[in-house]
């Protein structure tokens, strides 16, 4: 009998979006001058200190196994973090560090879920949230927001989506992929739902530093003891610290979830990488300066890639409140014809954007809204302006 190989793993769609970035640093690698706006990552260095913290780790002989879940004075650092930033308390025996905030996420889903339950997600989401879902042998229930609620999903929506076999919801706010920031009366009435309905809140905050304008962070764990008892919490130092390839991501929690995702990750990847910790420690207890100032030159992208979208035939856009990330809607663009051919698809209007004018964008069908494409305003301004341009040439030519 022929050997097989696992099911489960065949139905995991790769990533689009590193697909896509692959593909735009390939043709770059060619020669070719291409625009990337797929990119989930910033485009500004790792600040001077946080890489000077790793090299004296190197140096120092900091090169070992550290505890599974993560080195003490990290979580002390974390705790502080989480209390000053987030009006957290969580200590460091509900802290796990984990090698990026999928492995967070993973771990979570291992520690929380059974086998046919179900997790509520709202859409537009990030398109690794169903896949981790499934692979943790749970069930992915999507509802969907719409342009009116800034794509977020309300309090009635969700409860309307609970079963009895609801086990969580996961929460990301500032979102990828819209850019929209959830407000506090909305975390409240989402928190009542939750805590009436006894599931939990995954609450995915990795972009918390990246708001802009009037809006304000709020975790949705700060919102009162109940809700707190029922919140995972999520972030990492990819986004607001351009340390997206140090791979360190950590949750708060009850401290019997974090045992669990602490006995789990001990299994699966033992401790994140010491030097990556000592260079988080460094980017968490050391200066802001630099997280500021990359989010002000985030804010000036936003604002230039919002105006001049508006301001484009065909395509629709809400100004995004934090992330990187602005959310195109693309419908008007699928019902005209290039080349003879009617576009149709998200899909197809990318495919042209980097075949025909060496522009990289992401299709949303992965992330549950088909009709509409993400632009990232983590690249540099120039690069903003050339890559919008090009995008301005294609819409105005059908």
């Amino acid at each position: 009998m022929a050997l097989t190989l696992s099911e489960k793993a065949a139905r995991v769609k790769p990533s689009s979006t590193l697909a896509i970035t692959a593909k735009a640093k390939a043709m770059k690698a060619e020669g070719i001058d291409v625009v990337g706006f797929g990119a989930g990552e910033p485009d500004f260095n790792t600040p001077d200190n946080i890489n000077e913290a790793a090299i004296r780790a190197i140096r120092s002989g900091f090169t070992k196994y550290t505890p599974a879940s993560g080195t003490v004075e990290l979580k002390k650092a974390i705790s502080s973090k989480f209390r000053e930033f987030n009006g957290l308390d969580y200590a460091p025996d509900q802290i796990v560090v984990s090698n990026g905030g999928k492995h967070s996420l993973t771990n979570i889903f291992q520690a929380i879920t059974n086998p046919g339950d179900e997790v509520i997600i709202p859409a537009p989401y990030w398109l690794t949230y169903p896949e981790i879902v499934k692979l943790c042998d749970s069930v992915p229930v999507v509802i969907y927001g719409t342009k009116e609620t800034g794509y977020k999903v309300t309090a009635k929506q969700i409860e309307d989506a609970v079963t009895v076999r609801t086990k969580a919801l996961i929460l990301n706010t500032p979102s990828n992929p819209t850019g929209m920031v959830y407000t506090e009366e909305e975390l409240r009435a989402i928190a009542d739902v939750a805590v009436r309905n006894d599931f939990y809140v995954v609450a995915d905050e990795m972009y918390e530093y990246l708001i802009y304008g009037e809006k304000k962070h709020v975790s949705i764990a700060s919102l009162g003891e109940e809700i707190y008892r029922r919140t995972i919490t999520c972030s990492g130092l990819s986004k607001s610290y351009s340390m997206t390839g140090w791979r360190i991501g950590y949750t708060g929690s009850s401290v019997e979830i974090a045992k669990l995702m602490g006995s789990i990750q001990s299994h699966q990847t033992s401790n994140p990488n010491s030097i990556a910790q000592k260079a988080a420690l460094e980017a968490l207890s050391g200066p802001q300066d630099a997280v500021e100032a990359m989010r002000k030159e985030f804010d000036a992208r936003r604002k230039y890639m919002y105006e001049r979208v508006q301001n484009m035939p065909l395509l629709e856009c809400l100004e995004p409140e934090g992330a990187f990330y602005t959310f195109v809607d693309f419908t008007n663009v699928l019902e005209k014809s290039y080349k003879g051919v009617r576009i149709g698809t998200a899909s197809r209007a990318a495919e042209i954007l980097i075949e025909d004018y060496s522009v990289a964008v992401v299709p949303c069908q992965d992330f549950g809204f088909d009709n509409f494409v993400r632009l990232s305003y983590a690249i540099s301004m120039e690069g903003i302006e050339k890559g919008l341009n090009r995008i301005e040439d294609f819409v105005t030519s059908l």
